[in-house]
């Protein structure tokens, strides 16, 4: 959540910056105005609260030597009418201002550049080359048929579309996949964490997953929770309404979950194979950091998701996010893409982003620096997407007898 002060004192700024996200600037305008309506509020109720207060004192003094105290309770009883009034309106207009300030999207940072979508995004680097090869390249759904390593049918029987299941060597990679990348993650130095699944609505709101994208979640029917849409969620929450130390971070913790999406808005996208489901495993990295950390860490999970795509022998590459197409929480957001040989492109397999203090102001976590409480950074990132990764070594691993050779670094595991 931005701050509202900030909106309050600096609004030109704050639209310029949020114009790169294409936010209507009629919202920020109506958070102005109720800010500086709930400003005249405060002043109305503040001195009939201080009036009392003297009052309140008066008749005591009053009571102890005798005094008449008739007129001065008349005058506290018609105070507290006015206070209670006042009370009501200063309550409902903050109730107002907290509901439009948590769907404000977070001010993208100066190094995002503009731009409209997708389209718009800027290629940083590439990290290795993709593989010539002396056959045409198949998309994983064709290498399938000779595998029998995914089931989309049986999926979508025991579920609806965008399901599947995972048979023979194919399940044994998924699972390789994850131990792997548990284990390299740890090596960098990220603490394993184990996380539930399903959260509740407090949780959601803490990373600004709502109320915005109620619609993309599955929801428990009678329940106000939720099953996770990534492992981000309830692993920065471990922290919500907290106070740490100084001296304890960065905390550097990695997590591996089942993930749930909707996927709301993205019908006739990836509507073949394995690239867009309902259900998919991912392996995360979460941090959380002082602001001056911030940075650092950022770079350091970059290059944590980067080598491991390095050491599976993945050609990718990084693409910095423009304003258009950046998340809703996300100050600066750093995409790999993997290269995918049978579709002759690349596919989108890890997001690392650093909130700045947007998270930690929803969630409320603080750190104690020099006696002060101040809001930490958080950051999260895929290493990796799963089911990506898996798909990623059916394409760049296939042989020409439609085998899929499996990398060096997985073969213990396998």
């Amino acid at each position: 959540m931005l701050d509202i002060k900030l909106i309050q004192n600096d609004f030109d700024a704050v639209a310029t910056a949020l114009r790169k996200k294409k936010v209507d600037e009629s919202l920020l305008e109506e958070v102005r105005a109720i800010s500086l309506e709930l400003k005249s509020a405060r002043l109305v109720l503040e001195p009939l609260q201080a009036e009392q207060n003297a009052k309140s004192k008066l008749f005591g003094v009053y009571a102890k030597e005798g005094k008449d105290v008739n007129a001065l309770k008349a005058e506290l009883s018609e105070n507290k009418e006015k206070i209670a009034e006042a009370t009501e309106v200063v309550r409902a207009l903050e109730e107002k201002l907290e509901a439009l300030a948590t769907i404000i999207p977070n001010m993208p940072s100066p190094l995002v550049p503009d731009g409209e979508d997708e389209n718009d995004n800027v290629e940083l680097k590439r990290v290795l080359v993709p593989k010539t090869f002396s056959f045409t390249p198949k998309e994983h759904w064709d290498i399938d048929s000779k595998q029998n390593w995914i089931d989309f049918e049986r999926g979508v029987k025991l579920s609806k579309s965008r399901f599947s299941v995972l048979k023979n060597e194919a399940a044994r990679l998924e699972r390789a996949l994850i131990n792997y990348m548990l284990d390299f993650n740890r090596s960098r130095g990220f603490a394993e964490v184990a996380v539930p699944y399903i959260v509740n609505r407090e949780t959601l709101m803490g990373t600004g997953q709502l109320p915005k994208f109620e619609d993309d979640l599955f929801k428990i029917e009678g329940e106000e929770l939720f099953l996770i849409p990534t492992a981000e969620v309830p692993v920065t929450n471990l922290f919500r309404d907290e106070i740490l130390s100084k001296e304890e971070l960065p905390l550097k913790m990695t997590a591996y979950s089942a993930c749930f999406r909707k996927e709301a808005g993205s019908a006739g996208k990836d509507t073949r194979g394995m690239i867009r489901q309902h259900q998919f495993d991912k392996v995360e990295l979460v941090c959380i950091t002082t602001p001056e950390q911030s940075e650092a860490v950022f770079d350091e999970m970059l290059s944590c998701a980067s080598d491991l795509l390095t050491s599976l022998g993945l050609p990718h590459r990084h693409l910095m996010l423009c304003g258009g197409d950046l998340g809703f929480s996300a100050a600066k957001t750093v995409d790999l893409e993997v290269w995918l040989p049978g579709q002759n492109r690349y596919r989108e397999i890890s997001s690392v982003s650093n909130t700045f203090d947007f998270q930690a102001r929803r969630a409320k976590i603080r750190f104690k620096d020099e006696g002060k409480n101040r809001l930490v950074h958080t950051l999260n990132g895929s290493s990796l997407a799963v089911g990506r990764t898996l798909i990623a070594i059916m394409e760049n691993y296939q042989n020409e007898d439609g085998t899929v050779s499996i990398p060096d670094v997985l073969k213990k595991y396998m």
